[in-house]
């Protein structure tokens, strides 16, 4: 077992962190306080290579391995977490369901504008009654000549109102639940299409989290994502890839946090003695990059094995539920190390501990992760296992699992 990062990954990962701390991390508490959308991040996020990085070239993406895009969330987060799921919704959740799930014809189209950064995409699936019970959605198509007809509110949309285009859920076949719901690309300029104010929020205060309004929205056959009815599949299998970006967000989170704790207790003194000296101090630090090591492993893990098409539900959701615990955890420490320091409004500690909280609510609360977890589980011991993680050793080794047009297929992680 080699947990090495790979020659190409150490470099990803090198540049990345270096484009973060040169020219996202200094900008990152203004944009905060004036809740300013980072468009400059996202121009140079295109410039870098970085958008669409793990789908193929002919796309225009970098052929990249999903590890590697995973390091790269997690250097941006840490430096600005804004940026950071800006980041990983154009890629995760919009660039990739549009690969995975899209005709040729639609990849040819859709995907080169989002690898340049000339479009910004989203994902708008929860509504006001329709949260961590995605089946539940009230939003509708119906047919028209041509296309559809949506109708509907969507709410908490990361990317709302910047965003060029948006992944929409809608329910084609009300009768059906969850098997009569639809995926649609509908462009922001879109006759019927409307947009909340930008919310205030605890943290990403930067991050444009607004209402998606439809109504009588026509979008037209050719931008159905996938087969109609089918989309409550695709907008379950594309959360699995998101929950892995989020997972990296509050890695990067608490490195930071870290980070900035050990630079304190180390340059600042009670009396004579560092307060890096003090025992308690020590015991905090031990704790934070104890868990910052177990999140990362189970993160990367969660990597490797979606890079293969492995269907790995159990172990996404488990690093997804550790890390945002444990970010948050670890955000709180800081601040109580950093004192006066830490609790102030103009220092990086507070903004961490703001932005850590998110990661256990969206892409799916860690209630919601338990739930995951648990019954997949459960599902283990009853199908005769025995040996929880055993079913996801056999699929790493069955190739009959691996999804061999998934642009993460062979890609190369460190276990």
């Amino acid at each position: 077992m080699d947990f090495r990062l790979s020659e190409d990954q150490r470099a990803i990962q090198a540049a990345a962190r270096e484009l973060a701390r040169t020219e996202f991390a200094p900008h990152a508490a203004e944009y905060d306080r004036s809740h300013t959308f980072p468009r400059r991040n996202f121009e140079l996020l295109a410039q870098g290579g970085y958008l669409g990085m793990t789908l193929p070239s002919r796309y225009g993406g970098r052929d990249a391995d999903y590890l590697s895009y995973t390091l790269c969330v997690e250097a941006f987060s840490q430096a600005c977490a804004t940026t950071g799921v800006i980041f990983e919704v154009h890629n995760s959740l919009h660039s990739e369901a549009i690969y995975n799930h899209g005709s040729e014809a639609q990849r040819e189209r859709f995907l080169p504008p989002l690898c340049r950064g000339e479009r910004l995409g989203a994902y708008a699936l929860t509504e006001p009654n329709a949260g961590s019970d995605a089946a539940a959605i009230q939003t509708t198509a119906v047919r028209a000549p041509g296309g559809w007809r949506l109708t509907g509110r969507k709410v908490f949309i990361t990317n709302g109102g910047q965003a060029d285009e948006y992944l929409v859920y809608a329910s084609t076949s009300p009768d059906c639940g969850s098997h009569g719901i639809t995926c649609f690309i509908v462009a922001q300029d879109t006759p019927g299409i409307s947009f909340g104010p930008p919310l205030e929020k605890l943290g990403i205060r930067a991050s444009a989290t607004t209402d998606v309004i439809l109504e009588d929205v026509f979008v037209p056959d050719d931008r159905v994502l996938g087969e109609v009815d089918e989309g409550y599949k695709i907008a379950l299998r594309t959360l699995h890839g998101g929950r892995i970006g989020i997972a990296a967000q509050a890695v990067g989170i608490l490195q930071e946090s870290l980070d900035n704790a050990a630079r304190y207790v180390l340059n600042h003194k009670e009396g004579e003695a560092r307060l890096a000296d003090r025992q308690t101090v020590q015991w905090h630090l031990a704790e934070m990059v104890t868990n910052l090591e177990a999140a990362r492993l189970l993160l990367y893990r969660a990597s490797w094995l979606h890079a293969q098409g492995i269907r790995a539900t159990k172990e996404i959701s488990m690093a997804k539920l550790f890390a945002s615990r444990v970010a948050m955890e670890g955000t709180l420490r800081g601040v109580e190390l950093l004192g006066g320091d830490g609790y102030r409004s103009d220092g990086p500690q507070e903004r961490l501990m703001r932005d850590a909280k998110i990661t256990e609510i969206y892409e799916g609360t860690s209630e919601v992760q338990r739930l995951v977890v648990a019954r997949a589980l459960l599902g283990e011991y009853q199908d005769g296992g025995g040996i929880p993680g055993a079913r996801a050793e056999h699929r790493a080794r069955s190739d009959s699992t691996r999804r061999e047009d998934s642009p993460h297929y062979g890609a190369v992680g460190p276990s």
